[in-house]
């Protein structure tokens, strides 16, 4: 069979729906195609009911600071309502069908299977050979990355998907790998009363942020009772009697459960890049200002290395959507991206850390402020560790990079990437005026800091 199409759209993640329904809005001829659920990660496995986890987690914390606070609270945990939550209000149980139909109902058409790229015009599912006209977009995401263990293999481990889907929170669990997924669940099963363990192969954890952003995390999640193992990594796993057993260089751990969070892959050569001249061995591919890879042929969302976020794929895909209707607009820029780890503080950043400053040759000037020394800080009182640090760049006067750590530290994150991404100078940003008292507040404090 041979389908004539304007447009077909691989992957119906955040990003890919969003371009694949604007088009078939548009009037274009769309198929989506998609293997798994429509949506992608985030509504089913990720930001979605991840933070549903941690919403009620960040509550028993919250519950538990009232003794120095106001009074005394008896607390007693039940994971019952979260994985209730989590399959009634954000997976329908992980179906995909409201999704599905939302596109059709676009004007879009839907296959469930798994593309290949066959050429520069032409897509393969199943046993479709689909011509067309227009464009292809790209929009695969990625699965987790699970490191060659010895011993790992076959062995009933979690990845972010099984322990979204858990019922109950497991007694005992050691997390390989202190990122953003991984440090998130390993607090949001703790405060549910699981002893966790975290083994992070590098020298500290959240090794993408500013060094001052590990050691404030690690802080608070040792106080918490998290194990934390940094310069650990695993060098063999086994699992006998319901147990698993994770050996590094010097200690051994045992826990119920093993989450492995040690990054994200991808599969360019399954999906038939090679056709279109790309290296299946790259870790991503490289895009243009409007995002191809090839003439006609787009990429977007984590696929691109830009950053694995949803606000990244749907901030890509109207570029796309843009550029195959001939519309005008902004071509992508990444000066300033946010992102957060909804860890107890929240961990916000924008643009460069300082280390990536001084790398790119940069003059850099930095500055920190603490969020417990702030009025807010210290009226919040019981969880309020975080802080303010900026980079800028002195020659020019602006903030290059920004790290907001609080209680809302990812609110708090807003004005800063505003800043970093209009490059407001550094001497207007003095200038404002802040509400008192806030925890941005301590923005000010910090740029009254900076050389």
């Amino acid at each position: 069979m041979v389908e004539k199409v304007d447009v077909v759209v691989i992957g119906m993640g955040p990003g890919g729906e969003a371009a694949a329904t604007e088009l078939a809005q548009a009037g274009l001829s769309v198929i989506g195609i998609e293997s798994r659920l429509v949506g992608g990660e985030c509504p089913y496995y990720g930001c979605i009911p991840s933070k549903m986890m941690v919403r009620a987690a960040n509550a028993l914390a919250e519950a538990g600071r009232v003794s120095s606070l106001a009074g005394e609270v008896d607390i007693t945990t039940d994971f019952a309502p979260v994985a209730t939550r989590i399959r009634d209000e954000a997976t329908d149980n992980w179906n995909d069908q409201v999704a599905v139909d939302r596109f059709e109902q676009a004007g879009g058409r839907f296959i469930r299977g798994t593309a290949v790229v066959t050429g520069p015009k032409t897509v393969r599912v199943g046993d479709l050979e689909i011509e067309v006209g227009t464009a292809i977009v790209l929009n695969t995401g990625t699965d987790p990355a699970v490191p060659p263990i010895p011993g790992l293999a076959g062995t009933p481990f979690w990845t972010n998907r099984e322990a979204i889907a858990v019922t109950e929170a497991p007694s005992s669990l050691i997390v390989l790998g202190g990122g953003a997924i991984g440090l998130e669940m390993a607090q949001a099963f703790a405060r549910f009363g699981t002893k966790v363990h975290v083994l992070e192969a590098l020298e500290r954890l959240m090794p993408l942020e500013e060094p001052e952003s590990s050691q404030l995390v690690a802080n608070v999640l040792a106080s918490e009772g998290l194990g934390i193992h940094t310069g650990t990594a695993a060098r063999n796993v086994s699992y006998a009697s319901n147990t698993f057993t994770v050996t590094s260089d010097n200690e051994t751990f045992s826990a119920d459960h093993l989450l492995v969070a040690t990054g994200r892959r991808s599969d360019f050569a399954g999906l038939g890049l090679a056709a279109v001249g790309i290296d299946t061995t790259s870790r991503t591919l490289d895009t243009d200002a409007n995002l191809q890879i090839a003439d006609g042929v787009y990429a977007i969302g984590d696929i691109t290395g830009k950053g694995a976020f949803t606000h990244m794929s749907m901030y890509q895909a109207r570029i796309v959507a843009n550029h195959i209707l001939g519309k005008q607009g902004p071509a992508a820029e990444y000066h300033a991206v946010p992102r957060v780890t909804f860890t107890d503080p929240e961990v916000g950043s924008v643009g460069l850390t300082e280390q990536q400053a001084r790398d790119q040759g940069l003059t850099v000037g930095v500055a920190m402020s603490q969020i417990p020394e702030s009025s807010r800080g210290w009226l919040h009182k019981a969880g309020n560790e975080g802080l303010i640090k900026l980079v800028a760049d002195t020659d020019k006067g602006i903030l290059v990079g920004a790290t907001s750590i609080g209680p809302a530290g990812g609110e708090v994150l807003s004005m800063l990437t505003l800043a970093v991404h209009e490059r407001t100078p550094v001497n207007r940003l003095r200038e404002m005026i802040y509400a008192y008292p806030t925890f941005h507040r301590a923005v000010e404090d910090a740029l009254g800091r900076l050389p």
